[in-house]
């Protein structure tokens, strides 16, 4: 009997063996990254087109190389014996062509031959990453002189006195998350948050807020929203 046992779970082992499927490293279409993949194509060949690179990235080359320059640090990784990691050139390509698109992850992912979660994992890393180096010098928490220059740009520019900025918002749709009910299901009949911005009277973003930050429930507290 004992014997018929042991061979009862060597079988069993071996089927729960076979049903499972082999995970690779690396899947072999992403292996082909640095010969087909959209950063070593069709990038490179746009640095030659000013026009299209303008297109396919929403600014100058001028500009990303100093974004490029400025992020280096920040985003680049360590060469291991297992395999060597994304280069910041390309890690910046793809947050950035996400950015310029909204294609969803496994869209750009197909693009530039790397897998959906290192596209996510990107795409998170390097908008902090951008937000954190540019925040301080080109959008700095307002001060009572912001406030007061604003008021007087509306007051001499447009005749508007008192005010001092323009305010709106833009429902983002989301998926619903998780045990969170009908908290993010908005009258537009989708599930979302509100990107909230203010501009001063040239135009230019004062502040922008996430929503539940303390910034957008003081307004809503003020029924300024409403």
């Amino acid at each position: 009997m004992s014997n018929d046992s042991d061979v009862g779970e060597l079988l069993l082992l071996y089927a729960l063996s076979r049903s499972q499927k082999k995970r690779v490293w690396v899947h072999d279409i992403n292996k082909k990254r640095n010969d087909l993949g959209e950063y070593h194509r069709l990038c490179r060949e746009l640095a030659s087109h000013e026009d299209r690179f303008f297109t396919y990235f929403r600014m100058s080359q001028v500009l990303f190389e100093e974004l490029h320059d400025l992020l280096i640090p920040k985003i680049s990784k360590c060469t291991t014996n297992w395999r060597t990691p994304i280069s910041t050139r390309e890690r910046l390509v793809i947050c950035l062509r996400y950015l310029a698109t909204g294609d969803s992850h496994q869209t750009i992912a197909f693009s530039f031959r790397v897998g959906r979660s290192t596209v996510g994992g990107i795409v998170k890393e390097v908008c902090k990453e951008i937000w954190n180096t540019l925040q301080p010098e080109y959008m700095p928490s307002p001060t009572e002189e912001t406030w007061i220059q604003s008021e007087k740009g509306y007051r001499e520019t447009w005749n508007f006195p008192n005010c001092v900025g323009s305010i709106d918002g833009k429902h983002i749709a989301i998926k619903c998350p998780k045990n969170s009910g009908s908290e993010y299901f908005c009258y537009k009949k989708f599930f979302s948050v509100v990107l909230l911005a203010i501009v001063d009277p040239c135009y230019k973003f004062t502040v922008i807020e996430a929503p539940r930050s303390p910034f957008l429930m003081y307004l809503l507290a003020m029924k300024v929203l409403l």
